[in-house]
């Protein structure tokens, strides 16, 4: 199957590009590596926000924060289109909960999608690219770490800046940035906060 033949149309809502790509492979699974190849020059943008939802979850985080910080790397590093390492690549996802997520996404995102719109400017340029996927790797180190409540402020703002990166929306991505920024000095002050209560702990023992 040609991946050139399933990319969806360039301003496509995300919705739908999520569930044309599910609907192009007809299998009971899905590799990230096959979604990465369909979703084309979207792919850090969509597997970013498919990596952020279920990481919000109780106790899911950290198994999605490691790939999410690959991705996070490899666009700060300036890759142009994601390069999975083959153990990552051939990770799969559930057609039906792919389908799923479409479904919620419609429903969820349906209001914010009709602000987000295909408008130029620095976030939609290479510098602005390398910045969102170095901020995006930061915010995947605060979902691998343990802290309560680390992980939702920073991940809330990554999936609004992931909109806008998908759809090559400047503004909407730069209101993204400031939510990351805002979530991800939040969460660290809580970690470091946790770090010098453990270790203030560790010298009354000693």
């Amino acid at each position: 199957m040609d991946a050139d033949a399933l990319q969806p149309e360039e301003n496509a809502p995300i919705s739908r590009i999520v569930a044309e790509v599910a609907a192009a492979f007809p299998g009971e699974r899905i590799s990230l590596g096959e979604m990465a190849e369909a979703f084309g020059d979207r792919a850090f943008g969509i597997l970013s926000l498919l990596l952020l939802l279920p990481g919000l979850l109780p106790g899911m985080a950290s198994v999605f924060g490691t790939p999410l910080l690959i991705l996070g790397v490899q666009m700060g590093l300036g890759y142009r289109v994601p390069r999975l390492p083959r153990i990552l690549a051939r990770q799969t996802i559930k057609r039906s909960d792919l389908l799923r997520l479409a479904s919620a996404s419609s429903k969820g995102l349906k209001r914010v999608e009709r602000f987000v719109r295909p408008r130029p400017g620095f976030f939609t340029g290479p510098l602005g690219e390398r910045i969102i996927g170095w901020l995006t790797a930061y915010v995947a180190i605060m979902l691998i770490l343990p802290g309560p409540g680390t992980n939702g402020p920073p991940a809330f703002g990554n999936i609004v800046m992931a909109l806008g990166l998908i759809e090559h929306d400047s503004k909407v991505t730069l209101l993204g940035v400031v939510l990351t920024v805002l979530g991800c000095v939040f969460a660290t002050a809580i970690l470091l906060a946790l770090a010098w209560l453990g270790y203030e702990a560790l010298g009354y023992m000693l």
